[in-house]
């Protein structure tokens, strides 16, 4: 994955960031798509995506190139979509493993948007007892609720997302800073 020089120069971008284990997963499809749609609801351009399953080999090595450039892209993003399937009632570990590499406030200032896909509408809350508090203290900025959608719900996606976005879009849209100087 390259980092585009609009990233690093302050430019305004959207990337959604998967943490399935599975390459080609529909969390990986979701993530994208929910990243397109806040792309133009926003006035953002899309950047490349950050797949984890991409990454999977390097985490936990000493040396991970190619993670730290999906962590330098993540970090400059504007707006981050984090997206996880549920995996024993909570986010995977391949994402968990991601974002530890992170120093402190590692995501200082990044509007963040959790895209969880649980299996059963039981684990909805997910994204706000898992997620949140892990983006929080990594200093991302959370303006809205988790985007949940059930994995039964993902042929309907486009709908889902025009829903939460008529409730959460407001706050969003006043999260996102005009420009990014980061």
């Amino acid at each position: 994955m390259t980092i585009p020089s609009t990233l690093l120069t302050g430019g305004r971008q959207v990337v959604a960031l998967t943490g399935n284990p599975r390459p080609g997963s529909r969390t990986a499809a979701a993530a994208q798509a929910t990243a397109a749609y806040l792309g133009t609801a926003l006035d953002l351009s899309p950047a490349d995506p950050i797949d984890l399953s991409d990454l999977a080999p390097e985490l936990l090595a000493p040396e991970h190139p190619r993670a730290d450039r999906a962590l330098t892209a993540a970090a400059h993003a504007a707006v981050l979509v984090v997206a996880t399937p549920v995996h024993k009632a909570s986010f995977t570990g391949l994402l968990k493993a991601f974002l530890d590499l992170y120093g402190p406030r590692g995501l200082a200032g990044v509007v963040a948007v959790p895209l969880v896909i649980p299996g059963d509408p039981a684990h909805a809350l997910v994204g706000e007892h898992h997620l949140r508090p892990v983006l929080v203290e990594l200093g991302a900025v959370l303006p809205t609720r988790s985007l949940v959608i059930t994995a039964g719900q993902l042929t309907a996606l486009d709908d889902h997302l025009d829903a939460w976005w008529s409730t959460e879009g407001p706050a969003l849209r006043r999260a996102v800073p005009l420009e990014v100087t980061r």
